[in-house]
């Protein structure tokens, strides 16, 4: 069995590796377009600021170790023009010499992954504008650098990508200013999350504009649609990829969300013996089972592996994708996995977003609070989807709901999880479990609460509430909410005998822990209609602001 790979990055050479194992008798040939292969896409920018030292933790394999290990030939240089399914046969170009030949196959893997998306931006095209995505981008990027010392540089865009990059250029000593078309940054996650990744973005010195368009790139400027330029030495434009299907498309394989290629489960395309994998091909949520579009590095590599398998007789499937995701800015943990609250709306759920605030271990340890936010289904209690920031333990955090997503979970299965705990590591209550005592309490035990938007909303409605501050006298009168009271929980079974218990109460202390002690107590003396406000004054005091004036439907 002749095997052909078009794409030696992450997919086709674990693709190639897998199939190898499978089957000892196989030829494996790969062509690779560029000269770099099986590298390391999303370290990339720590090699340009410095934290990563050497250029073989980017770059650790080579042709030669492919065929030395797996005696698999891989070809780069090599531009795969045409396919020809009904003859299974690849017109093949080798760069260096520009000889075309042509090259049979039993099974053909297309795995050509995702280019740089770069907007209509006039002067996008000159050399001091980047885009970030092959060891050559990283390479001019470099050379670019050492040779003219730029002291300014405008990222376009606030993804993974663009806050990675940002983070690097301020390292290297650079004025950095991040340009984002949305209203806020990092687009995946919801607008009360990102507020945290802004904040911590202009903390570390780096400018930030959102709801700008960029629209031209001139020699020392970024020109903004409103006519403001932002002095620019350099520009990186990290505004996503876009598969790489042409030439899927033109060999009439079937292409599906995103342009990206229609696979089964096994990474089968609809032409027959034509299969595909990596960041050239289509998942599907496993939160809504519809079509979706992740080009991630570790999706790549598992679709990779399968398609190896697939292709060799085996039986392993892929299963989904959540889209879980994280990335370090600066000293900060950014996370997420499943639906976010937009995303969950759209696709019709009746859904319960509520906030955790908790430290990821005592603080006598050591232990920093981070902000988890969860949704979950209020029909049938099952978690939707998790965004957390945060200091430290966000990864391990992030990888434990993903589990539980992936499998089903609904938000009392988090309460009974029997998490390793020790004080260097965690709470005796882990900031998991916590999370699902909230979400329970909302949606089984009749402990509503009531976000941030949720809460303006009331405010500029007219409505009458009563909005009560549980903390004690000296926090209240540090900082408050407007028109709320102070009654401290010691006190609140004394003080509310008086008020009226028609009327929508809502409680809150620091990030909701006694603002929930104070919504039972309120309940259990017959106040009718009495909310939590999520995350607590702390939550609100960061991402209130954003939503005064503002419809929130």
């Amino acid at each position: 069995m002749r095997i052909v790979i078009i794409g030696a990055v992450a997919a086709g050479t674990s693709a190639a590796a897998k199939a190898r194992r499978n089957n000892e008798e196989a030829e494996i040939i790969i062509y690779e377009r560029d000269g770099d292969i099986s590298y390391s896409g999303c370290g990339m920018p720590y090699f340009i600021s410095g934290e990563i030292e050497s250029y073989s933790d980017i770059v650790p394999r080579d042709a030669a170790f492919f065929k030395r290990k797996y005696n698999v030939d891989i070809h780069t240089g090599h531009e795969v023009l045409s396919i020809n399914t009904d003859a299974k046969s690849i017109e093949v170009k080798d760069l260096s010499s520009n000889r075309v030949f042509t090259d049979k196959y039993d099974k053909l893997i297309i795995a050509t992954g995702a280019r740089a998306f770069v907007p209509p931006i006039e002067g996008s095209d000159k050399p001091h504008a980047f885009t970030l995505r092959s060891v050559a981008d990283m390479n001019r990027i470099i050379d670019f650098y050492e040779k003219n010392s730029p002291k300014t540089a405008t990222v376009i865009g606030s993804g993974y990508v663009g806050l990675e990059i940002s983070e690097s250029l301020k390292k290297l000593g650079m004025q950095v200013t991040v340009v984002e078309i949305l209203p806020h940054v990092t687009p995946g996650l919801d607008d009360d999350i990102a507020t945290y990744v802004e904040d911590h973005l202009v903390g570390n010195g780096v400018k930030v504009l959102t709801g700008q368009t960029v629209v031209a790139i001139s020699d020392q400027d970024v020109i903004l649609k409103d006519g403001s330029k932002l002095p620019s030495d350099m520009v990186i434009m990290a505004t996503g990829v876009r598969p790489n299907t042409e030439l899927a498309k033109s060999a009439g394989v079937e292409l599906g969300v995103a342009n990206a290629i229609k696979v089964d489960s096994r990474m089968r395309t609809n032409i027959e013996d034509v299969y595909s994998c990596g960041d050239c091909t289509e998942h599907f949520n496993l939160v809504t089972g519809k079509p979706s579009y992740h080009p991630l590095g570790s999706t790549a590599n598992k679709t990779g592996r399968i398609c190896g398998d697939s292709i060799t007789g085996g039986d392993l499937q892929f299963r989904g994708v959540l889209g879980t995701g994280i990335f370090r800015l600066f000293d900060l943990s950014i996370a997420q996995t499943g639906l976010s609250e937009s995303r969950a709306r759209e696709e019709g759920f009746d859904i319960v977003a509520i906030h955790n605030i908790k430290p990821n271990k005592p603080t006598s340890m050591g232990g920093e609070k981070m902000v988890i936010k969860a949704i979950a289904n209020k029909t049938d209690g099952k978690l939707l989807g998790v965004q957390i920031v945060g200091k430290e333990g966000v990864d391990k955090r992030i990888d434990v709901f993903a589990t539980a997503i992936t499998f089903g979970a609904v938000a009392e299965d988090l309460l009974h999880l029997d998490l390793a705990y020790s004080p260097p590591f965690s709470t005796t209550k882990d900031p998991v479990i916590y999370t699902g005592m909230i979400l329970d309490n909302v949606i089984s035990k009749e402990r509503p609460n009531m976000t941030a938007d949720q809460l303006t909303d009331l405010m500029e409605s007219g409505k009458e509430y009563n909005l009560i501050d549980t903390r004690v006298d000296e926090q209240y009168q540090t900082a408050h909410i407007e028109n709320a009271k102070n009654i401290p929980h010691d006190r609140l079974r004394d003080e509310i005998d008086a008020m009226d218990k028609d009327t929508v109460a809502i409680t809150y202390c620091n990030n909701g822990t006694t603002g929930n002690a104070a919504q039972n107590i309120m309940i259990n003396k017959g106040f009718k209609e009495v909310y939590n406000l999520s995350g607590g004054h702390a939550h609100y005091k960061k991402c209130g602001e954003i939503y005064k004036g503002k419809d929130n439907d």
